[in-house]
């Protein structure tokens, strides 16, 4: 049985590898590397099909290294000592070993640290690789002793040298234009994931140029990539907001469509939707928010498609209103201001006397009713009295927060009024 189309056609040499010049091009970090003759620990960082295992075994290869592999999600300590174990009895003269752990973020602290006396010992030389951000699931000890090397999703020029080297060694593809720039761009950057899928067109027999349609007769659409737990996820909430926040209701809109597209729960979406009307907008628009609540309550009585249309709704809504960080920065400035005060109490002026003891210790002594004093204002200082007043709120130029800032002026100018009186 032959191996699949993406392992026959791996690279021979770095200099095959596609798509990541930075690292395997003449000047590349990695050629660099090889050319002064001293193996480093590496970990690669990139999306699916993008070349991390191809540069790996390459990488052994350069240097002459035998190759061991083995894969996080199948593994644990015991097959990590087993392996070295194995290297350590048997030896090759003039070599190393190049221990290459596939899916390296699945191991835990500890799994990870295993390998921490084998690399300062020079037993292996550990290459990783990983889709998942190595700053959040490598530990620091780990990280300190490799270097990360970030690959990039293959373009489609990258995907295009993919193609043209297997019509050079096999077959050309009976594909009209159209229908190439289709399937390169089903394969989304991934360039196992277009060789599998010239792997379902190898065996058609055609006297004819396939165009786009035929393609959808013989391929099935790529499922959106998207992982409700991995960093994917965290990227896209991330772009979502901070195209609300930029006021671009068009690149919000397609943040979006692209985590529903990718599976993500719609009541996630609308939960981040109310955050970034109070983070972000605040009493620029206090409309924003009672958008966003309404938005999640008509998804939860509508469902799915229908309901996501309110969301969408709010999207939009979100991303055309006027900004202001006040409300957030203001919240921020209390709830240190806060942490630092919780010893203080508040003056006894403003608390009540439900008891004879309590009023005659000064509760509530001296208060004044605020409705019954002209507009409504006593003046009357709330904060603690060994604290000195501080201001959290304040509000920018910016729609509705005008008002805002006239009425917090409005009191300011009652409070010193009052005061010099």
């Amino acid at each position: 049985m032959k191996p699949p189309l993406a392992e026959q056609m791996r690279p021979k040499s770095l200099s095959e590898v596609v798509g990541q010049p930075h690292l395997t091009g003449e000047d590349g970090f990695v050629t660099n590397v090889v050319k002064l003759g001293t193996p480093l620990s590496i970990i690669l960082w990139g999306p699916p099909g993008c070349g991390k295992t191809s540069i790996a075994r390459l990488y052994a290869k350069a240097f002459s290294m035998r190759f061991k592999s083995i894969s996080a999600v199948f593994s644990g300590i015991a097959d990590i000592k087993k392996i070295v174990q194995e290297i350590q009895e048997t030896p090759l003269l003039g070599t190393g070993t190049v221990l290459f752990v596939d899916e390296i973020h699945r191991f835990n602290k500890a799994q990870q640290d295993a390998f921490l006396p084998y690399l300062e010992n020079g037993t292996i030389i550990l290459v990783g690789a990983t889709a998942e951000n190595p700053s959040f699931h490598l530990n620091n000890a780990l990280l300190s002793r490799v270097r990360v090397l970030t690959l990039r999703t293959l373009d489609d020029q990258a995907l295009e040298q993919l193609l043209g080297r297997f019509e050079a060694q096999q077959k050309v593809l009976p594909l009209t234009v159209d229908a190439r720039k289709n399937l390169i761009h089903l394969a989304q950057g991934d360039g196992r994931y277009l060789l599998n899928l010239v792997e379902n067109l190898h065996g058609i027999s055609t006297d004819k140029l396939l165009n786009t349609e035929d393609l959808t007769l013989y391929l099935q659409k790529r499922s959106p990539q998207f992982d409700r737990d991995g960093d994917y996820h965290y990227n896209l909430i991330s772009a979502l907001h901070k195209s609300v926040r930029g006021s671009d209701p068009d690149a919000s809109l397609y943040w979006f469509c692209r985590m529903l597209e990718g599976g993500e729960e719609p009541l996630f979406l609308a939960r981040r939707i109310i955050r970034m009307a109070s983070e972000d907008i605040g009493l620029a628009d206090p409309q924003a928010l009672q958008i966003a609540l309404a938005a999640k309550d008509s998804y939860e009585m509508l469902g799915s498609p229908e309901g996501e249309l309110a969301l969408a709704e709010a999207v939009l809504y979100l991303a055309l209103a006027p900004k202001s960080d006040a409300l957030y920065k203001a919240y921020s400035r209390a709830r240190i201001a806060a942490a630092e005060t919780t010893h203080l109490i508040p003056p006894l002026i403003i608390l009540n006397a439900p008891t004879k003891l309590m009023k005659d210790s000064g509760y509530g002594s001296g208060y004044q009713y605020d409705h019954d004093l002209p507009a409504a204002f006593s003046g009357q200082n709330y904060f603690p009295l060994e604290m000195e007043r501080e201001t959290f709120y304040k509000p920018l130029e910016r729609g509705f927060e005008r008002e805002m800032k006239k009425r917090i002026e409005y009191f300011e100018r009652l409070r010193k009024e009052i005061n010099e009186d």
